[in-house]
């Protein structure tokens, strides 16, 4: 058992839903700058900050913004899952005369990358890398997509 004073708790949470329209698969979208508002906004000086997607087909990941890399990360994903590759997914998941556009290739990719990252925050700010932005990565076809945000630190 520690001894000492007990402190009041002074811990902040704050949850926010962002909404983007994507425009195809892959695509990777620069959030950055909006979690960095709302991580200013929140007040929070020290704790960490969670970047959630609330989709099994699009995937939130921390990289480089270079367009080159990027050229080669969807080239990457498309190796390792191509589209047109047979998915039972697409065959019994989602059958072709379903009306839903097959998409195994997209909860594969997913497997890749994950549905969330945590970032450090520190001094009202978050402790990234030089090169390190936060992406929203659509796997599947153009369409709407939400992220969950939440904050959690004094």
């Amino acid at each position: 058992m520690l001894k000492g004073t007990r402190e009041e708790s002074r811990s902040k949470i704050a949850s926010h839903t962002l909404t983007f329209q994507t425009e195809r698969g892959p695509q990777f979208i620069d959030i950055t700058d909006q979690v960095t508002e709302l991580v200013e906004q929140s007040g929070i000086e020290n704790g960490f900050v969670v970047v959630f997607s609330k989709h099994t087909t699009a995937a939130i990941s921390i990289n480089e913004n270079e367009p080159h890399l990027i050229a080669d990360m969807e080239k990457m994903l498309e190796h390792a899952a191509p589209c047109g590759a047979d998915y039972a997914h697409n065959r019994y998941g989602h059958p072709i005369d379903s009306g839903e556009e097959p998409n195994g290739h997209s909860h594969c990719q997913h497997l890749l990358l994950g549905a969330s990252e945590s970032i450090p925050v520190a001094g009202g700010r978050m402790l990234f890398g030089q090169w390190q932005r936060i992406f929203l990565v659509e796997l599947d076809h153009a369409r709407e997509r939400e992220i969950v945000i939440q904050l959690v630190g004094e």
